[in-house]
């Protein structure tokens, strides 16, 4: 009966996928161009000083409240993770401990 219970685990048992190099450097690239323009933007908008200052402020505002909103949705899909491979090891423990043919 565990025999049972490792296939099970094995074919629900989720792939952890890795980003290529690729993908990474055109992520970190993407940023950085999107950045550079921005600021570029802001440094040759035709405003006063405090208007381009205010704008460069929210920028960066909304690139770190960015940043934290997918680290929140990432630790939250982790940690769901976690609490299904417990439940799932459980379960594995219930069927190889159950002996259907055992007298009661």
């Amino acid at each position: 009966m565990p025999l049972v219970a490792e296939t099970l685990a094995m074919s629900d048992t989720p792939v952890k996928q890795q980003n290529t190099g690729a993908f990474y450097g055109q992520a970190v690239a993407s940023f950085a161009v999107a950045m550079a323009a921005t600021a570029a933007g802001i440094f040759r908008l035709n405003a006063d000083a405090w208007v381009r200052g205010f704008l460069a402020i929210a920028v960066l505002y909304l690139v770190t409240s960015a940043f934290t909103l997918a680290k929140v949705i990432r630790d939250r899909q982790e940690a769901g993770q976690i609490v299904s491979r417990v439940d799932q090891a459980r379960l594995e423990k219930l069927l190889a401990e159950h002996d259907p043919f055992e007298k009661l």
